[in-house]
C-alpha cells in the first residue's frame, strides 16, 4: 500500500496519476472527499468492483453509489436526467447531494445489486475532483470504511479498515464535513430521502418541492 500526503487545496498531479492509474489496472484506492473518505474503483471494471464488496464485508445486495467529474457526464450512467436532476445538480454539485436516477447499460448491476436505479454526485472536494479528471470515467465511491462501521474522516483511520484491500491512499488530511452526503431518490414522485447527511431535507425542498423520508434510511 502506497500512502501519498497531498495537498486538500492543490494537489499534486503525479499522486493524482498513480491513484489513477491504480484504478486503471483493477486496483482499490482511498481518497478524500468533502464529506468522509471514499473507497474507489472502477466503475466499469465488475472484478474491481467485486473488491470493494470484499474490503469492505458489504452485501452484494447493497448497491454502490458512483461519482462524476461533470454534470455532463451523468449520461454515462442514466438512462434519464430530469429537469429536477439538473436543478439539483446546479443548486448542489459539486457537493453533498447524491441523487438516485434509473441506471443505464454502461452500468453493472453488480454495481446497483440488481436493481435498475444508481446512486450519483459529483464531490466538492480538489483532490477527489482532479482524480476524477484524470479517470475521465465514473468511479464507485463509497466511505472507506468496514460495513456498519463509522466512517473515517482521516486517511489513518481509513488505511486501519482497509490496510489490506488498498493499493494507493491519498492523504489530505481530515475532511471538511465529516458526515456522508444525503441521498435523494428522484425517480418517484414525490422525492424520497433514502438517507439524511449533509444536505438538509429544506434545502432539497427549496429546490424541488415536498420530499418524503424512507421508512429505512440506511448507508451507502
Amino acid at each position: 500500500m502506497l500512502i501519498l500526503r497531498v495537498s486538500s487545496e492543490n494537489p499534486d498531479m503525479q499522486a493524482i496519476k498513480t491513484a489513477a492509474n491504480a484504478i486503471r489496472r483493477g486496483e482499490l484506492v482511498v481518497f478524500p472527499t468533502e464529506t468522509v473518505y471514499g473507497l474507489a474503483a472502477d466503475a466499469l471494471d465488475e472484478c474491481a468492483v467485486q473488491k470493494v464488496f470484499e474490503a469492505k464485508g458489504r452485501d452484494t445486495k447493497n448497491p454502490l453509489p458512483v461519482q462524476l467529474p461533470d454534470v455532463s457526464e451523468l449520461h454515462r450512467v442514466a438512462s434519464e436526467i430530469p429537469d429536477c436532476a439538473l436543478a439539483l445538480a446546479q443548486t448542489f454539485w459539486p457537493g453533498p447531494l447524491t441523487l438516485v436516477l434509473f441506471k443505464n447499460e454502461n452500468i453493472s448491476n453488480l454495481v446497483t445489486a440488481g436493481k435498475d436505479k444508481i446512486g450519483v454526485r459529483i464531490p466538492d472536494h480538489p483532490v477527489a475532483l482532479a482524480l476524477l479528471r484524470d479517470l475521465e470515467g465514473p468511479i464507485v465511491a463509497t466511505s472507506a470504511n468496514v460495513s456498519r462501521k463509522k466512517p473515517a474522516v482521516t486517511a489513518e483511520q481509513a488505511v486501519e479498515s482497509l490496510r489490506h484491500y488498498v493499493a494507493v491512499v491519498l492523504d489530505a488530511g481530515m475532511c471538511q464535513l465529516g458526515v456522508p452526503s444525503t441521498v435523494l431518490d428522484i425517480t418517484v414522485k414525490p422525492p424520497q430521502i433514502l438517507r439524511l447527511g449533509a444536505v438538509s431535507r429544506e434545502a432539497i425542498e427549496d429546490v424541488v418541492g415536498p420530499c418524503i423520508l424512507s421508512e429505512q434510511l440506511g448507508p451507502c
